[in-house]
C-alpha cells in the first residue's frame, strides 16, 4: 500500500484505491468493502468518543477548602450544608481547614449528608488532633475521601519540635498518604497547612523542613502541599518571597495561577489558597491547567452574602491523571499536532464521505 496515512486510508475512494484484501472486481465485493470500511470507522469513532468521556470525567480530583469556622453552628444551617456537600462531593480527596468541631458532631453529620447525596461513592474521613497555641482557639485538619477511589495508607502528626525552630507552626501539619490505584501516580503524600496570617513567611519556609522530613520518613518523592497558605497580598510581601524555600527551590511546582482569586469577598482579590507538588514525576502526573479555584458562588448562583455563609474562601483543586489518560495520550501521540477532538472530526468526515 506504500506510505498511506491513517486519514488518507479512511478517505480513499474505493473506485481508485482498494484495500489489499478487497481487490476482487465486481460490485458485490465493492459493496462488501464499503460496508467493512463503514463498520470499522463507526467502531473507531465510538472508541474515540469514549476516550473523550474518559479524559473529561474520570480524572482524580484533589481539593483544599478553608471552611471558615466549621462547627456545630454552621452544621445546623441546611442551605449551607447542602452547598458544602455539593462542593466536597466533586472531590476524591478534600482537605478541610478551620474545622472547629469541639462537640464532634459537625464532621459526622457532613459525612452522613455526603453519603446520602452521592450514594455512588462511599465517603470517610481522617482528622488531626485539635491544633493551636491557645485553648480558646483551636482547629483541626480533616481529610474527606472516597474509599472506593482512595485508600488511606498512612497518617502522621508532625511534632513541630525541630531543634532551633521549635513551635514553628500555630497549626502544625497533619500528614497523610493515599493509595489511588487508578491514578498515574498511584501513591502520594499530602501535607496540609493553614498558616497564621501574621507569620506566613516563617511558616511557609518551615514547610520545606516538613517536606524533607516526610520524604525521608516515608521514602517518597511524590508529595503535594496544599491549603490556605495566606500566600499573597499583604501576608506574603514580594520582598519576603526570597526567604521562603518553598518558593525558591526548583523542584517545587506551584500550580494555582498567581492571579487567581481564592477569596469570596468582592472587595478582595488574593491567591491565598495554594497547591504545590514536589518533583518532576508528580508534576507530569497532573492534568495540565487543571489547578484552579472552584467558584461555587458563580456555579451555584449564590449571592455574595449566601456564599459567605458557606465560607470566605473558594476551594482550590487539581486533577491527577488516571490510567485512561495514558490511553488518550497514546491515541494522539502519532499525531501530536491534533487534539483528540480533531481526530474524532477526521474520522467522522471520512465516515460521511
Amino acid at each position: 500500500m506504500g506510505n498511506v496515512s491513517l486519514f488518507q486510508m479512511f478517505s480513499l475512494d474505493s473506485r481508485k484505491y482498494s484495500f489489499p484484501f478487497t481487490r476482487e472486481k465486481g460490485r458485490k465485493k465493492l459493496r462488501s468493502c464499503s460496508a467493512m470500511r463503514a463498520s470499522f470507522l463507526l467502531l473507531l469513532l465510538t472508541f474515540l468518543v469514549g476516550l473523550c468521556d474518559v479524559e473529561g470525567d474520570t480524572d482524580f480530583r484533589v481539593c483544599a477548602f478553608n471552611l471558615h469556622h466549621f462547627g456545630d453552628s454552621k452544621s445546623k444551617k441546611t442551605n449551607v450544608m447542602h452547598t458544602l456537600v455539593r462542593i466536597i462531593a466533586r472531590c476524591d480527596v478534600c482537605l478541610l481547614q478551620e474545622v472547629r468541631d469541639s462537640q464532634e458532631l459537625a464532621v459526622p453529620q457532613l459525612l452522613r449528608r455526603l453519603n446520602s447525596y452521592d450514594p455512588e461513592h462511599d465517603y470517610a474521613s481522617v482528622s488531626s488532633e485539635r491544633l493551636g497555641r491557645t485553648a480558646s482557639y483551636q482547629e483541626q485538619y480533616v481529610f474527606v475521601y472516597r474509599t472506593d477511589t482512595a485508600t488511606l495508607t498512612g497518617q502522621y502528626q508532625y511534632p513541630d519540635d525541630r531543634p532551633g525552630d521549635v513551635d514553628a507552626f500555630a497549626r502544625e501539619p497533619f500528614v497523610v498518604r493515599f493509595n489511588a490505584p487508578r491514578t498515574d501516580i498511584r501513591e502520594f503524600v499530602l501535607i496540609p497547612q493553614h498558616t497564621t496570617p501574621t507569620n506566613t513567611t516563617k511558616e511557609l519556609d518551615a514547610l520545606y523542613d516538613v517536606l524533607q522530613h516526610v520524604k525521608t520518613m516515608w521514602e517518597t518523592e511524590d508529595v503535594m502541599l496544599l491549603g490556605d497558605f495566606n500566600a499573597d497580598c499583604a501576608y506574603l510581601a514580594k520582598k519576603n518571597r526570597k526567604y521562603v524555600r518553598l518558593l525558591t527551590q526548583s523542584e517545587l511546582y506551584w500550580l494555582i495561577p498567581e492571579k487567581a482569586d481564592t477569596t469570596v469577598r468582592s472587595t478582595t482579590s488574593c491567591t491565598y489558597d495554594r497547591i504545590v507538588v514536589h518533583g518532576e514525576r508528580f508534576s507530569r502526573a497532573i492534568v495540565p491547567f487543571s489547578a484552579k479555584p472552584f467558584n461555587f458562588q458563580l456555579e451555584y448562583r449564590l449571592t455574595e452574602e449566601q456564599a459567605l455563609e458557606v465560607s470566605d474562601h473558594y476551594p482550590v483543586e487539581v486533577l491527577l491523571k488516571d490510567i485512561a489518560y495514558k490511553v488518550v495520550s497514546a491515541a494522539t501521540y502519532k499525531f501530536p499536532s491534533l487534539s483528540l477532538f480533531v481526530l474524532v472530526h477526521h474520522v467522522f468526515q471520512a465516515l460521511m464521505s
